[in-house]
């Protein structure tokens, strides 16, 4: 395959969740031996925080954890996004809708794929129980639990791309 695979993990603002999502399977394609081949990006449905940083709360998280600190600043994501893209992962079923209804076509609606869908222990959870929770009004420990359900789904997602890839 000359082209690469296209993932954006989004959220809401585009500064907590998706770039803490967007770090965490950077590094797992990369270990994986994939980061030549797949593109990890992030957005936000909403335009409040276009063009601010990650929220310091989330890159305390992410440094804590061992991960590089995410450089880019806030993204709406637009139908272009959506149509350039060979995944995308919100974050909840409200973010998985507004996808969908922004999708150029039917099969640009049909990569979007929740985020937590892929997490094994998630599996019998369904609708807005696959949500993953926004840490935005909550401690660090909110930020830590986010983190967590973020890794937990990491590597069925590479797993996931892997296939898509062969």
């Amino acid at each position: 395959m000359d082209r690469r695979y296209r993932v954006m993990t989004v959220c809401t603002g585009n500064i907590c969740r998706s770039p803490i999502a967007e770090v965490v399977l950077r590094d797992r394609f990369a270990s994986a031996g994939l980061g030549d081949r797949v593109v990890v990006d992030s957005g936000g449905i909403s335009s409040e925080e276009l063009g601010n940083p990650v929220d310091p709360r989330a890159a305390r998280v992410l440094q804590e954890a061992g991960y590089a600190l995410p450089t880019g600043t806030a993204h709406q994501v637009t139908g272009g996004d959506i149509g350039a893209r060979d995944l995308l992962l919100p974050m909840t079923a409200q973010h998985a809708r507004r996808l969908r209804a922004q999708a150029p076509t039917e099969a640009d609606a049909e990569k979007v794929r929740l985020y937590r869908s892929f997490d094994p222990a998630a599996a019998h959870l369904t609708g807005s129980a696959l949500d993953v929770e926004d840490p935005w009004y909550g401690d660090h420990e909110e930020f830590v639990a986010t983190l967590e359900q973020v890794e937990a789904a990491a590597d069925a997602i590479v797993a996931h791309v892997r296939a898509e890839l062969d």
